[in-house]
């Protein structure tokens, strides 16, 4: 641990749990250190905020939620120009909030971009907290490059660009927008290093990897092995929380393990489901909106996940080989990314029949070599640091800028 002061510390994200899970345990060691935090939020998360003992300062987002996910679009720009809209309704409303209220350090996640503009203009540092992975040396040219480059052919990409540039410009901000968006001048990287793609070329003097920062998870409860499932071996299945309508593929689940009676599975569907649809459970398996996940991660042999940051991170902390079905955007790339790590199989939502289903589960908790190797990475994460780790990143950021508390 670190000797800064006690601090006025400003966090800023986005209303997502995937954005905001990552950093909840950083900031409740920060305020268990004495440090006052401030939580730009909307107010969905205001609550999950405050049991950190954080102060949620609440802003009103236009971005989609989990209740609409397929608001978000189905291309590149409908993202792009998403994110550029909130930025430059949010910025004024925060600039406001913490008017005579200014932080002694930023930090924020890597989708907020207004946090970045107000660092500047309130001349303290700032430090993003990805929750996934991060750029290398060569990205841009290897893959930003090519990504952007029918963006910026097209008449919407070229007023994209534009308008960014004319928010940048108006913030006193010179950096390319591109630039602006992936290359942070300091990074915390929550996730472990054996997910990041290309991690020996990332540049560690901006990016420190610190691994999962997932807590005890109390406030989640427990989940206890029924009498039938004791001597069985046991699978979760889990979509997360956005992209849980799939009523089919959870029949697929159930028709996978209800032929294995050596098997118990807990089928976790989410809020969008209609458990009516799965038709008759079979024995052996329970189904519930939602679980412990990390609890039942810790029992588990074999996990079939959407291979999100979070869930890809918790299989690998317990050193639980799993299925990865992935449903969008970064989770392609984990599922590649575990796959390649030997603790995986990546499996296409339009491959994901029972009987692939099946002969991926069986083929990974049949080899002692997925066991070893899943055993290695959760020896490797534990000692990247973690919580503390990222408190004393961020509490090492605060020595060299401004530590002192505020009036």
């Amino acid at each position: 641990m670190t000797s800064a002061k006690p601090a006025h510390i400003a966090m800023f994200s986005i209303a997502a749990p995937g954005h905001v899970n990552p950093s909840i345990e950083v900031i409740r060691e920060l305020v268990t250190r004495g440090h006052r935090v401030s939580y730009a939020i909307p107010a969905a998360f205001a609550e999950k905020v405050a049991e950190t003992g954080a102060t949620p300062v609440i802003y009103t987002s236009t971005l989609p939620t989990d209740d609409k996910p397929e608001a978000w679009g189905t291309e590149l720009i409908d993202h792009f120009e998403l994110f550029l809209n909130e930025a430059v309704q949010v910025l004024p409303q925060l600039a406001a909030a913490f008017e005579g209220d200014e932080p002694d350090l930023v930090i924020h996640d890597i989708t907020a971009y207004p946090a970045r503009v107000l660092a500047r203009r309130w001349g303290v540092p700032a430090v993003s907290l990805s929750p996934n992975l991060v750029a290398w040396e060569g990205y841009e040219e290897e893959v930003g490059e090519p990504m952007t480059a029918p963006l910026k052919a097209s008449a919407r990409g070229q007023a994209y660009y534009a308008r960014f540039r004319a928010w940048l410009d108006e913030n006193g901000i010179p950096d390319d927008p591109d630039r602006f968006v992936g290359r942070p001048r300091r990074s915390i990287v929550l996730i472990p290093k054996a997910l990041q793609p290309q991690a020996d070329r990332v540049d560690e003097k901006v990016h420190t990897f610190v691994g999962a920062c997932q807590g005890e998870r109390t406030e989640q409860g427990s989940w206890q092995r029924p009498t039938a499932a004791e001597g069985k071996k046991l699978a979760l299945v889990s979509l997360g929380s956005t992209f849980t309508n799939q009523p089919a593929f959870y029949r697929a689940c159930m028709q996978a393990f209800a032929d294995l009676p050596d098997w118990h599975l807990v089928l976790q569907i989410g809020r969008f489901t209609d458990e009516a649809e799965l038709g008759a459970i079979p024995a052996g398996t329970e189904v519930h909106r939602w679980v412990p996940q990390l609890d039942i991660l810790r029992q588990a042999d074999v996990f079939i996940t959407h291979a999100g940051a979070g869930g890809s991170q918790e299989g690998l902390a317990t050193g639980t080989p799993m299925v990865a079905v992935p449903q969008a955007v970064d989770q392609f790339g984990n599922a590649d990314m575990l796959a390649s790590l030997g603790v995986a199989r990546h499996l296409p939502m339009a491959e994901a029949t029972a009987e692939n289903l099946r002969a991926a589960v069986l083929a990974l908790t049949g080899d002692p070599e997925v066991a070893s190797r899943a055993e290695e990475i959760r020896t490797e994460m534990a000692k990247e640091g973690g919580t503390r780790q990222a408190a004393d990143l961020i509490e090492a950021e605060l020595s060299e800028g401004r530590p002192m508390v505020r009036p």
